[in-house]
């Protein structure tokens, strides 16, 4: 098994609406929201952490291939492929790996390391300082309320940051290539049905609605072929 690249997929990822990754914060301030979202310390800026984008891709990707029963709830790892191993299978786990342990260090040896490494997404520089120009804030509150059936009135109203609509995030990952495989397809395939899905919290209710743009693979554009793919076609 021989390491004979490490390209990088590239692109922007563009908000349809409003996204919403929580920070977890715990602290209630005065005239602020209930959930806000996650931002980076240093520009205090909204990010897209590259987990929040894996652990979206790989669970869509196991549905997508009939992966989540076997597992039972939990992410498919390599205990698994012991019960339902399958070429689909086998590339989801050398895509975004899996837990080792127990009797499994053969196929552990066999499929090996991850080969995928998100990068945490910034803002695009270029479209803050359009935001910024138009005296835009990055955010937004978004009103939350439950109905009373019987009254008709809304309970307990809760206030949520979102990412506004329209930004523009800067994409990145790494794909590293062993002994000359093609995983690509099945990578694509994840990030059209993250554009057929949702990103982040509140999906149901039309958060998080995401497209891909200007991709390219190892600097040469692929946005045309990304765009004809279709989310359910069979990956190569």
């Amino acid at each position: 098994m021989q390491l004979t690249h490490i390209k990088q997929l590239t692109g922007t990822l563009v908000l349809k609406t409003g996204l919403h990754i929580g920070a977890g914060d715990t602290e209630m301030r005065i005239g602020g929201t209930d959930n806000p979202v996650v931002k980076d310390p240093l520009s205090g800026q909204p990010v897209i952490p590259g987990s929040s984008l894996k652990g979206k891709i790989r669970s869509l990707l196991e549905w997508r291939h009939g992966l989540v029963g076997i597992a039972g709830g939990k992410p498919f790892s390599f205990q698994h492929l012991q019960k339902q191993d399958s070429p689909d299978a086998r590339k989801l786990l050398k895509l975004f790996g899996g837990a080792p342990g127990g009797e499994v260090e053969n196929l552990v040896r066999e499929i090996g390391p991850t080969r995928l490494a998100f990068w945490d997404c910034a803002l695009n520089a270029d479209w803050v300082k359009k935001v910024q120009a138009r005296n835009l804030l990055l955010t937004e509150a978004k009103s939350e309320n439950s109905i009373n059936r019987i009254a008709g009135v809304a309970d307990n109203p809760r206030f949520t940051e979102r990412v506004i609509a329209g930004a523009e995030f800067d994409f990145r990952l790494s794909l590293k290539v062993l002994d000359g495989e093609d995983l690509l397809p099945m990578l694509l395939q994840g990030l059209k049905l993250l554009e057929a899905d949702s990103l982040g919290g509140s999906g149901s209710r039309g958060y998080g609605k995401i497209a891909f743009a200007n991709l390219s693979f190892d600097g040469a554009p692929i946005q045309a072929d990304f765009d004809a793919l279709r989310a359910f076609a069979a990956a190569a």
